[in-house]
């Protein structure tokens, strides 16, 4: 099984870290991408499409073609584990070396998008507090490491659940009973 886990989890790291650097280089230079959440977690379930694959792969390799539920969600869960942490160490690399003032543009991007989208005073006010809060905990990075893994993670263990149930696959049970 590790072997198994290890090549999927490998395979979706690069995939989604590859593609959050490309994602990221085209929204850095030109902030008002649209849609870039929307491609930032498409990019992340093509990734996590690995996650079927190495699940199937086991079962019908390494196991007999059967699995059952909670052995499915232990090897989506794993690759996911690999494949997120990937993730988080090329962001870690990307942002601190690359983009050191990320934050920066992304809040103002918010607050750009907000006026845009006609917001009050208030909402402004109070997005502007939210914002200048979160930019705040991104100076620490334990908090940089954990919002990065808050990003993707649940993304990959959503998957492997979901996998889990598809590829589930128990022995049909063959005892005859006789007729007294």
């Amino acid at each position: 099984m590790k072997k198994n886990v290890t090549v999927f989890g490998l395979i979706a790291g690069v995939i989604v870290s590859v593609l959050m650097v490309l994602s990221m280089m085209r929204c850095y230079n030109d902030p008002n991408l649209e849609h870039s959440m929307l491609i930032g977690y498409a990019s992340m379930l093509l990734a996590f499409s690995f996650i079927f694959v190495g699940i199937k792969n086991y079962r019908d390799k390494y196991n007999d073609g059967l699995i059952t539920f909670g052995k499915a969600f232990k090897i989506g869960a794993l690759i996911s584990l690999i494949a997120s942490t990937i993730y988080v160490v090329v962001w870690l690399v990307d942002y601190y070396l690359f983009m050191p003032d990320f934050m920066d543009k992304y809040v103002a991007q918010a607050l750009r998008e907000a006026k845009t989208n006609g917001a009050s005073a208030l909402e402004l006010a109070k997005l502007s507090k939210e914002l200048a809060f979160n930019q705040e905990m991104y100076k620490n990075p334990v908090m940089v490491v954990l919002f990065t893994y808050m990003e993707i993670l649940p993304v990959g263990v959503l998957t492997s659940l979901v996998a889990a149930l598809i590829l589930r696959k128990k022995p049909i049970n063959t005892v005859k009973t006789q007729a007294v």
